[in-house]
């Protein structure tokens, strides 16, 4: 009776253990993975205890087949001595044979709600590695996919993206060949080491091989490699290889967050994405809507200049010059009153020179880029618009340089001053073609101009060709947010006479 009682206690405990942890869940979830993990680790408590009153209940229940043995034993004899001795057929009839065993009892109550205990804290401890679903949001100036190790607990965070495409040259086309290009594969690697301390990283393969072979070789890079302090929203260090926190792509140039299979040509020739450099410096926010981002960095190398830009000058890491340095900046305003609107300004200035020698003696090259920028998300409507103005110092000294070194190079002016901008609107269809789709149809158009040599050293002859705008049309579709896939026709002009234009077809992804 006893350990019948003590079985009823143990079952009756265990499921409203159960019961409450089932009603808990119900009414809220937990609010973060540490909550989370208090309570496996409270119900592995609770388990415990279910096992060791399990292990009391079947050692009473031994102890009771003991006692259930011991007088059996002592009714055998008396049942024996009862029994006729000459009745042999009776003894061995098929009446008297030994009973057969009983089926081996089911598991008790307890157990049972023991073990359905015990698989609910696997699905969660499986929850904290294996979340069923990615958040995907810009954060601190990143893309949405280099975000994510802010959105972890701690540890390791992993994501990245890719994206290839087709070119058909159909007009002006010239020698040239049409291609299809992995043009990046790129991994994420972050890790989370506490509440304030982050490591962000982005290593980059281009054109798919950087090996032996005749093909033009792509790289593998460092696209950024940063510290991430977190001291106050007002104020946060950020150290290391760092993206220039100019325009819209630098930062954020996953292909699933722009128009177009080719990244917009002002910011890649006028602000030349993607661009990182090492050093430090402070983001944060100076107001709820107003945030910040402000870096002292190695500067530019002049060595590198040319008619078609400074993209060249850019060190990125890799035994960069520091004897000058440079400082860039930027701010954008998302007012609430407004909500999809933002509009944003940033600056680079720094010396280019690095101590080195041009045409006999050292120079300061002084550059300087200012670039401003507006964006507008509406319902189905997005528009953009940016606009770059860049000065270069003493760019007489370093075009004079250049022919020194090269007198048959092409592109050896180096322009004083250049500029760019551009426009672009898209709209999502897909809720005019099927209003209960989740899926994404955006036809878009852009125009750009810039020009890299809007005003050449004295002495040096323009060229041209550098003087250009663009207009381009397109189609953009996404069955899911995480994946893109476009085509885009970009018409392409310049002063200098006419440039191939370009059918472009390719996909992307972030995950």
């Amino acid at each position: 009776m006893k350990a019948n009682n003590t079985l009823a206690s143990v079952g009756i405990a265990a499921l409203l253990v159960f019961s409450n942890h089932e009603a808990s869940a119900a009414k809220a979830k937990p609010a973060s993975l540490a909550e989370m993990w208090k309570i496996i680790q409270q119900q592995q408590k609770e388990i415990e205890m279910l096992k060791a009153k399990a292990a009391e209940n079947e050692a009473s229940k031994q102890e009771v087949k003991s006692l259930q043995g011991a007088q059996n034993a002592e009714a055998k004899p008396q049942q024996a001595a009862a029994v006729i001795p000459g009745n042999a057929a009776e003894l061995s009839s098929p009446a008297t044979q030994p009973v057969p065993a009983a089926p081996k009892a089911a598991k008790s109550e307890a157990e049972r709600k023991t073990d359905i205990l015990a698989s609910e804290v696997e699905k969660l401890k499986s929850k904290l590695f294996i979340p069923d679903k990615r958040e995907y949001k810009s954060e601190y100036g990143l893309g949405p996919a280099a975000s994510q190790v802010y959105r972890v607990n701690r540890g390791l965070s992993i994501g990245g993206y890719g994206e290839a495409f087709y070119t058909d040259y159909t007009a002006n086309k010239g020698d040239l060949k049409n291609t299809v290009d992995l043009t990046r594969a790129v991994l994420y690697v972050g890790y989370k080491f506490n509440d304030w301390i982050v490591l962000n990283n982005e290593f980059e393969w281009e054109h798919a091989s950087s090996g032996t072979g005749s093909e033009v070789k792509g790289e593998v890079s460092a696209e950024f490699s940063t510290l991430d302090f977190f001291l106050h929203k007002n104020a946060n260090i950020r150290a290391g290889l760092m993206l220039m926190p100019m325009g819209f792509i630098n930062e954020i140039h996953e292909p699933v967050t722009f128009h177009g299979n080719r990244r917009p040509d002002v910011e890649t020739i006028i602000i030349p994405s993607t661009w990182a450099e090492l050093g430090g410096g402070l983001f944060g926010e100076v107001l709820p809507d107003l945030q910040y981002r402000m870096y002292a960095v190695n500067g530019l190398n002049a060595k590198g200049f040319s008619s078609a830009g400074i993209a060249e000058g850019k060190q990125e890491g890799s035994h960069a010059f520091a004897e000058d340095l440079a400082f860039v900046g930027r701010l954008d305003y998302r007012p609430k009153y407004a909500p999809g609107l933002t509009l944003g300004t940033s600056s680079y200035v720094g010396d280019a020179g690095q101590g080195q020698y041009y045409m006999g003696k050292k120079a300061n090259v002084l550059t300087q880029l200012y670039e401003g920028h507006v964006q507008w998300h509406w319902r189905g409507l997005e528009m953009r618009a940016l606009g770059a103005l860049g000065y270069i110092g003493n760019a007489g000294l370093v075009s004079a340089q250049n022919l020194a070194n090269d007198p048959t190079a092409k592109n050896a002016v180096v322009g004083s001053r250049n500029y760019g901008w551009y426009t672009e609107a898209a709209y999502d269809m897909m809720p005019l073609l099927w209003k209960e789709s989740t899926q994404y149809l955006a036809p878009f158009f852009r125009y750009e101009r810039y020009n890299t040599l809007a005003s050449v050293p004295q002495g040096f002859a323009d060229d041209k060709t550098w003087d250009r705008w663009i207009y381009q049309a397109g189609l953009t579709y996404k069955p899911i947010p995480n994946v893109a896939i476009k085509a885009d026709y970009r018409n392409i002009h310049s002063a200098g006479g006419p440039l191939p234009h370009e059918f472009n077809l390719g996909l992307g992804f972030i995950y």
